[in-house]
């Protein structure tokens, strides 16, 4: 299983990410520079955190218009599973990979601690080994966190069952509790907390079994796939 994390000037998540998949879910892994071709026989890509490009005019706007992204794109395409977390979440929007816009916090302040996630769709590669309504302890670290999708947009995703995690506690005043939504064929997902930071008991503080299941979900949506 081949799994590629891609990395931006300004990425400082993507060592966490690639730490996680490779020590402790044993899972092939390969960093990619954002200028970087991507091979075919990749089975999935993340995009980790970070602050790509300083976040200048916005939060991911200038990463959305790699190269890399043009291979991300063709290969979400073909159904690979794409997951974007925080600002790998927001290059994602920017790429018009996934609907919405990622806003600067209500309070305009970086808001680094834990939360509660709600799981509300377990369809997707990264959600398959959860129960529906099931909860995620998990940390953020975002400064431009406030998902946003005007009201007819949002009325589609969830017609289309697009939102995959809410905010237990809207700390952010995300439209409609909104944590980490997929695209409508559901192979790409993305979120703005860290599952990366919560697997491992030794820092995480409450229950590290939920967020396992994020890369726990990858590795079955994979293995099914041989």
């Amino acid at each position: 299983m081949k799994v590629g994390v891609i990395v931006f000037p300004g990425s400082n998540c993507d060592r966490d990410m690639y730490h996680v998949l490779q020590d402790v879910f044993k899972l092939e892994v390969k960093y990619f520079w954002h200028e970087d071709k991507l091979p075919k026989n990749l089975d999935a890509v993340v995009l980790p955190g970070g602050f790509s490009y300083g976040d200048r005019l916005r939060a991911g706007v200038i990463a959305a218009h790699s190269p890399v992204i043009s291979d991300v794109k063709k290969m979400a395409e073909k159904g690979m599973p794409v997951l974007g977390v925080c600002n790998g979440f927001q290059i994602l929007v920017e790429s018009e990979l996934l609907p919405g816009v990622l806003l600067k916090n209500t309070s305009l302040n970086f808001m680094c601690q834990w939360t509660e996630l709600i799981v509300r769709n377990n369809k997707t590669p990264f959600t398959s080994k959860f129960k529906l309504g099931q909860t995620i302890p998990i940390p953020i670290a975002n400064g431009e966190g406030r998902y946003y999708i005007d009201k007819q947009n949002l009325e589609k995703l969830k017609k289309n069952n697009q939102i995959v995690f809410q905010y237990g506690n809207n700390i952010n005043d995300s439209v409609f509790d909104i944590a980490g939504i997929c695209n409508k064929e559901g192979n790409v997902v993305g979120m703005m907390p860290h599952p990366e930071r919560a697997v491992e008991p030794e820092i995480n503080p409450k229950d590290n079994t939920p967020a396992n299941l994020v890369f726990q979900s990858l590795i079955a949506t994979i293995g099914a796939r041989k």
